[in-house]
């Protein structure tokens, strides 16, 4: 299994999200951030008094999907997080090692 973990910008989580579903990936995890992904425009940019400068509102999105299914959900991810830059975020993929029910 693997963790797949996406830093994207917050107004493309809702078209991410709706297309990872559709793919069968609904164990999602959403976490807004604050991150340095370049700004799509000035809207986007606050002044953060704790890191001293700029930063931009991004979404953190987390799913674990076995090892076979992790190209398509990241393929997902890219094709549906794309802005018009040249980079509109990054994605991690960990081995999960073990998985525990609660």
């Amino acid at each position: 299994m693997n963790e797949v973990k996406a830093f994207i910008h917050r107004g493309r989580a809702a078209e991410v999200v709706r297309a990872l579903i559709k793919g069968g990936f609904t164990t999602l995890s959403l976490v807004d951030v604050k991150g340095t992904l370049d700004a799509l425009g000035p809207h986007e940019l606050e002044f953060s008094m704790e890191f001293g400068r700029k930063v931009v509102a991004e979404v953190k999105l987390e799913l674990v999907c076995d090892t076979d299914s992790t190209p398509t959900a990241v393929d997902l991810i890219r094709t549906h997080a794309r802005t018009d830059q040249e980079t509109s975020g990054y994605i991690f993929i960990s081995e999960v090692a073990k998985v525990i029910s609660i």
